[in-house]
């Protein structure tokens, strides 16, 4: 075999540095918004790290395993890079008020309810709101650039799998 860019990713241990490198810095960055920029994520925000944790998981079990096991925990941390990808999609669409989102961070419609349940709902809605864009460069989101670079490094990697089992 010679020595391309795709027989460098031969081994899962290799292939597993894409998903732990890219979910560990978007998962740094987002920290970074939170801690340094004061931002507080909401509750899909934090869905979408908990798919990038799992990634981080993943890929560190698939350096230290070897074999088959191995290559189904990267295809596992590339399915969990896609996943925060998926849900980036669906919070940058709320955001943009293309769909309603989970009525628990986005408070939803308060007309047709009654003071006392309008009350309720007001206060048992997070601070953070959901469909609310808090930062956005060239016009995209946070949950919209997680989007393109989590799908678009999983489609790589995907890539890169499929060749590889090709071989």
């Amino acid at each position: 075999m010679t020595a391309t860019a795709t027989s460098w990713f031969d081994r899962p241990a290799r292939l597993a540095l894409i998903p732990l490198a890219v979910s560990g810095a978007l998962l740094l960055g987002a920290l970074g918004f939170q801690f340094i920029g004061k931002l507080p994520p909401c509750a899909l925000c934090v869905d979408q790290r908990y798919a990038h944790v799992a990634a981080l998981i993943l890929a560190v079990v698939a350096i230290i395993v070897r074999g088959r096991i191995g290559w189904i925990l990267v295809g596992l941390a590339v399915l969990a890079l896609a996943v925060s990808g998926g849900i980036g999609i669906f919070h940058a669409g709320v955001e943009q008020k293309w769909w309603a989102g989970p009525t628990g961070c986005t408070g939803g419609s308060l007309a047709d309810l009654t003071p006392e349940e309008a009350t309720k709902r007001l206060m048992g809605t997070p601070v953070v709101r959901c469909d609310e864009i808090p930062w956005a460069l060239f016009g995209l989101s946070m949950a919209a650039w997680n989007a393109i670079v989590s799908l678009g490094v999983a489609l790589l990697a995907s890539m890169l799998l499929l060749r590889r089992r090709k071989a």
